[in-house]
């Protein structure tokens, strides 16, 4: 079993690094998540999981521990995946995931391209008691909100007027959810206006 990659960034797009390490190259399926936190960089440390299916070997590659853990704990879930469990990944960031299952928001998790709303349902339930037993979610106080309610309605028309531009969900989603957490009163408009000017 491989544990993590270490070695040189060779070549990366939103859903695929190869990483050289001791002269070969493996190529790993990431998320939007780990492509945003390791873009720019040379060198980089990939925790890894291994899918071995009878046609293919495929490796995913996960920037940390606690997104590997959680990406783990989706493929459980019945309907649910190995390249679900990565869109799921890549439209919201852990602890935003973290969130949605521990309050049961099932509508949120819909939001992600594949996820109807059985397997929402299915995936709050299999998963709730999971996340919090397993400390992927320790950053989200007991009582499962975040520090600062957020207006989801503004979030997500926000994060989809910045899709729509060009600009990928993952840093995106961060970026609103910061500047609302700052601000939580503030409007559509001066939301994406703010977050324009702080997406790299």
């Amino acid at each position: 079993m491989i544990e993590y990659i270490k070695g040189e960034l060779t070549e990366l797009t939103p859903a695929l690094a190869t990483v050289e390490a001791g002269g070969v190259g493996y190529g790993l399926s990431i998320s939007l998540n780990t492509f945003s936190a390791i873009q720019g960089k040379k060198e980089v440390k990939l925790y890894v999981y291994e899918a071995i299916r009878e046609d293919a070997h495929v490796l995913f590659g996960f920037v940390n521990k606690k997104e590997r853990e959680m990406f783990l704990q989706l493929i459980t879930v019945n309907g649910v995946g190995a390249n679900t469990a990565r869109m799921m990944l890549s439209g919201m960031s852990v602890s935003e995931l973290c969130n949605a299952i521990s309050t049961g928001n099932a509508r949120l998790i819909q939001n992600i391209k594949g996820i109807g709303k059985m397997t929402a349902q299915r995936i709050i339930v299999d998963l709730r008691d999971k996340i919090v037993a397993l400390g992927i979610a320790d950053e989200i106080p007991a009582g499962g909100q975040m520090a600062a309610p957020v207006n989801n309605q503004v979030k997500e028309e926000a994060v989809s007027a910045l899709t729509m531009l060009g600009f990928s969900p993952a840093p995106t989603q961060k970026v609103v959810l910061q500047i609302l957490q700052e601000q939580p009163d503030l409007p559509v408009e001066q939301v994406v206006k703010l977050a324009l000017k702080q997406i790299k």
